[in-house]
């Protein structure tokens, strides 16, 4: 792809970042980004409220600002919030994605445009717009996108998405918001896939970074010193993939991908949520206990077959072994935040069972991608006396739970969720008004400082 491509892609997505008016977003739309922005808040306070977390801000020490710390109970400075705010969004692997974009729109740029906006005292409408374009736009670069394989898709594609919604947010012209998002695209993060599955927490900086890189490519280009150069042909392109720019502006302004995420009830990476919904399915109709399984075998697609490790040392290693998130499904019936706790990670009932997990990449099922992420799941339960083979149970999952193609998840469904994380009505009820009232808000930096809590 040229740079001249991907440079007319730009400007014309950048036109019409700068263009977009709430009271023109169709009625639907609004109100599915009403949904993940009440996901997105939830789930960052529950991940802020970890105590690794609390390690991080207090290592960082915040300085004073007008930015909410999400479950701190204090304010901060812009850069400091969006980062810190953005590593707790995904420090549980909670955060809503998009399959399409193959990674999480959301979390790459709502913290940097909610900073932005506290900082500015923006209004309900134009911090909406802002956050409806940072999604938009990170989906569309997402989707234009091919990471070589090995890298990990946060902190790259979806910084453009960061800068054009802070850039619009600024009121910048449709060129200053190209040339935003051509600065953004240039700040591409080159981060390697196994980071996660050692349990490296430079995976959530990544989200910090985008976050932070997004404001600094907006303020580069309201400071005149931007350009739109078709940055993303080389930087995504040729050294981090491959880049499709006809992707930015295919049906643009008439398809919404935030109307195609998915939302999260498992705490774990989002490839291993059709083998938790398996086996939880399974147990339901044919209860299977821990001792008597002899084998569990995973078939999924490529790009799940590698999160095959039976051991892990942390936290986030545990979320990206399909072997532990299996075991847990079975010994718990659930996978939440107390089942990646330290005590849970030591669970000996657990570690024994994921043991006799293994994964495999099933061709059929690569092959359904991207618009299925699919797990089939055979458990073999060892021979009772009298028996000569053990009893086979097989489930497959097309789609996870919480897909917006496959049993899609409510706002009901939604604060269920966060209620049974969080263990706090009033927060709840908190994250769920700010979601509410943000659009409508005359300021609103006074309705997101509620989240400092």
């Amino acid at each position: 792809m040229t740079d001249a491509a991907a440079r007319e892609a730009t400007r014309e997505i950048g036109s019409w970042a700068a263009a977009l008016r709430w009271q023109d977003v169709p009625a639907l739309v609004r109100g599915r980004l009403q949904l993940v922005l009440l996901d997105s808040l939830g789930v960052t306070l529950v991940g802020a409220r970890l105590p690794e977390q609390g390690e991080l801000t207090q290592a960082w020490r915040p300085g004073p600002g007008p930015v909410p710390l999400v479950g701190r109970g204090r304010t901060t400075s812009v850069e400091t919030a969006a980062w810190l705010n953005a590593t707790a969004m995904v420090r549980l692997e909670l955060d809503e994605g998009n399959k399409f974009a193959a990674g999480h729109p959301a979390a790459h740029g709502f913290w940097a445009v909610l900073a932005l906006a506290c900082d500015l005292r923006s209004s309900g409408p134009d911090t909406a717009a802002s956050l409806l374009v940072a999604y938009e736009v990170a989906a569309r670069f997402g989707r234009a996108t091919r990471l070589r394989p090995g890298l990990h898709p946060h902190g790259n594609w979806g910084v453009a998405g960061a800068a054009a919604g802070c850039a619009r947010l600024l009121g910048l012209s449709g060129e200053g918001v190209a040339e935003a998002i051509d600065t953004g695209a240039g700040m591409a993060v080159a981060g390697p896939f196994d980071s996660a599955l050692d349990g490296h927490e430079v995976r959530n900086a990544w989200m910090g970074a985008s976050n932070v890189s997004g404001l600094a490519a907006a303020r580069l280009s309201a400071a005149g010193g931007a350009r739109c150069t078709g940055t993303a042909a080389a930087s995504l392109g040729s050294i981090l993939g491959t880049f499709d720019a006809s992707e930015l502006t295919l049906d643009l302004g008439t398809r919404w991908d935030i109307l195609s995420g998915y939302f999260k009830r498992h705490a774990a990476c989002s490839f291993t949520h059709p083998v938790a919904d398996a086996l939880l399915e399974l147990s339901r109709t044919a209860p299977i206990s821990s001792d008597s399984v002899e084998s569990v075998l995973v078939e999924t697609h490529a790009l799940a077959a590698g999160l095959d490790r039976q051991t892990w040392d942390s936290r986030l290693s545990a979320l990206f072994s399909i072997p532990f998130v299996a075991a847990t499904a079975l010994v718990h019936g659930r996978i939440g935040p107390k089942e990646s706790s330290s005590a849970a990670l030591a669970d000996a009932e657990v570690a024994g069972l994921a043991a006799r997990v293994s994964v495999a990449e099933a061709p059929d099922l690569t092959a359904r991608l991207p618009r299925e992420r699919a797990a089939r799941v055979t458990v073999v339960e060892a021979a009772r006396p009298g028996e000569i083979t053990g009893t086979r149970h097989v489930a497959l999952v097309t789609n996870p739970v919480g897909d917006a193609d496959h049993h899609p998840l409510d706002e009901a469904d939604v604060m269920a969720l966060l209620a049974a994380w969080l263990g706090d009505d009033k927060a709840v009820a908190t994250v769920a008004r700010v979601a509410a009232g943000l659009a409508d808000a005359v300021d609103v930096a006074p309705l997101l400082c509620e989240l400092a809590l």
